[in-house]
């Protein structure tokens, strides 16, 4: 191995060390204790060294919601290919994507809710955003009947995010989760 190559290992190594113990830190005490200085002393590196990697707090949150959204993108498909399809499908979707939400809160707020700088729904989308898009519509395309696919993924993707949103705030009581979670599979998988 040439030391140009070492290099590059050993800096991809650090760069995957920030984000991981960034993620970390904000799901033990949530982003607002995530500094460059407090991620230098967790990593043993100096703060020039997080410099170097990231220009700010906000591109290693960015760098932190990407994992997420190949991780959830992952979960999403292994979910579906696991069902038999038509309204289990949706359902193994929707209840993926709010375990995730539920498991992972300061990852869910990076992804959805944190200033990222990360573009959706544009030429220059990421592609793990792009595979979580594909994964809800590959799923909802067949449900989503004269409607939009595209338009029709939107509507369903910002009604379990708001469900996730308002259950986490406590606007909607934790008890009825399950009970919205079916109401909303059932009217997106075509049933009244």
């Amino acid at each position: 191995m040439s030391v140009r190559e070492r290099k590059e290992r050993e800096r991809a190594h650090r760069h995957q060390l920030i984000v991981t113990t960034a993620r970390e830190l904000a799901e033990e005490q949530g982003w607002e204790a995530v500094t460059t200085r407090r991620l230098a002393e967790r990593i043993e590196y100096s703060q020039p060294v997080l410099y170097s990697h990231f220009r700010g707090k906000r591109e290693i949150v960015g760098a932190v919601a990407l994992e997420g959204f190949a991780e959830l993108a992952a979960a999403m498909r292994r979910a579906v290919a696991d069902s038999s399809g038509g309204r289990a499908a949706v359902s193994a979707l929707a209840e993926t994507y709010v375990g995730f939400a539920e498991r992972n809160p300061a990852l869910y707020d990076a992804m959805f809710l944190l200033d990222t700088g990360l573009p959706f729904a544009d030429a220059a989308t990421p592609a793990p955003l792009r595979e979580g898009f594909g994964a809800l519509l590959d799923t909802l395309r067949d449900v989503a009947g004269d409607a939009d696919p595209g338009l029709f993924v939107e509507v369903f993707w910002a009604a379990m995010h708001g469900l996730v949103a308002l259950t986490r705030s406590g606007r909607l009581p934790a008890e009825g989760s399950a009970q919205r979670l079916d109401l909303l599979v059932d009217r997106f998988a075509g049933r009244p």
